[in-house]
């Protein structure tokens, strides 16, 4: 098991009284389990939360070479990112693409530190009624070029409806019911926590929301095997491997590039992919997808 803080353990490493640890918890989402009355602390999960808090970074003096045909994309995984990913090796073999699966805000941290030429996010704002645009404002000195790359079907993945005990996001809540959880900083994990909240579902009471995966495929696969009742995640999963699916929205799932490496030949040839009939032929062979946006740019937005 990962390491856990006492409340004065944790206040000592923040450096703030006990008093305001629960403050914290409260109005803040500091990640805390309540154990026989205590509040317990996951060293690793409070690490994560004072980064994805953290404001004012330095601005990186390291500056991403110039492109020499190795094409890095970073952030949120995706089934259609993965196989169009493989079309672009293969359509362009003096080309190589390659991508670090950091959740959303590890993309936009990695194309603020110039470690990537694109980044991939669907982080819904406080208003949901768009994504990615006040995150980009907040994380970059300045705003990137945000281009779709897909519509996608966020929800639940469950056993098969006859199957599963679960048949609404409310149900998370009944005693019993396993879960298995996105990391911090991943768009799935920020909706789920929304949605939590909007139930008013204690996340400390339920078995398993500390056992985090890495990929929706993951996520799908512990349902899969038993270990897991539900998780969120992408329909693409839960139709992929025959598992129910509940859902919850659709979703903006984009590619934001710095406006100094917009023109990059490898940018440019993937963009340029999402207008395939290829790339449309492999979407459409996954449940959960929508295309209409796909390719076009929606910030800066047109006059």
């Amino acid at each position: 098991m990962k390491k856990m803080l006492s409340t004065k353990e944790v206040a000592k490493y923040l450096g703030i009284n006990e008093k305001m640890v629960y403050s914290l918890v409260s109005g803040k989402g500091l990640p805390a389990s309540k154990v026989t009355g205590k509040w317990i602390f996951p060293i690793h999960l409070v690490e994560q939360w004072v980064e994805y808090n953290t404001v004012n970074y330095p601005e990186s003096v390291r500056p991403l070479p110039a492109y020499e045909g190795v094409l890095i994309i970073a952030g949120s995984n995706d089934l259609l990112l993965e196989k169009t990913i493989s079309l672009f090796n293969d359509q362009f073999p003096d080309q190589i693409a390659v991508f670090g699966n950091m959740g959303s805000m590890g993309g936009l941290r990695a194309l603020r530190q110039n470690l990537c030429h694109i980044a991939t996010s669907h982080l819904l704002q406080e208003n949901e009624a768009d994504y990615n645009f006040d995150y980009a404002g907040q994380e970059l000195d300045k705003m990137p070029v945000i281009v779709n790359f897909c519509r996608r079907e966020q929800g639940l993945i469950v056993q098969k409806n006859e199957k599963s005990e679960i048949q609404s996001f409310a149900d998370i809540g009944k005693p019993g019911i396993r879960i298995v959880n996105r990391p911090l900083g991943t768009g799935t994990r920020l909706l789920f926590d929304r949605e939590l909240e909007k139930q008013k579902i204690n996340p400390a009471k339920l078995e398993g929301y500390l056992n985090e995966v890495n990929r929706h495929m993951d996520v799908g696969l512990e349902v899969l095997s038993g270990r897991a009742d539900v998780g969120p995640g992408i329909r693409p999963v839960a139709s992929l491997l025959g598992l129910g699916f509940i859902p919850l929205r659709w979703e903006r799932y984009d590619l934001l590039i710095s406006k100094e490496r917009f023109f990059d030949k490898g940018v440019q040839f993937f963009i340029g992919l999402l207008h395939e009939q290829k790339f449309v032929k492999i979407a459409q062979e996954l449940d959960g997808y929508e295309l209409s946006l796909s390719g076009k740019m929606v910030f800066p937005k047109k006059p």
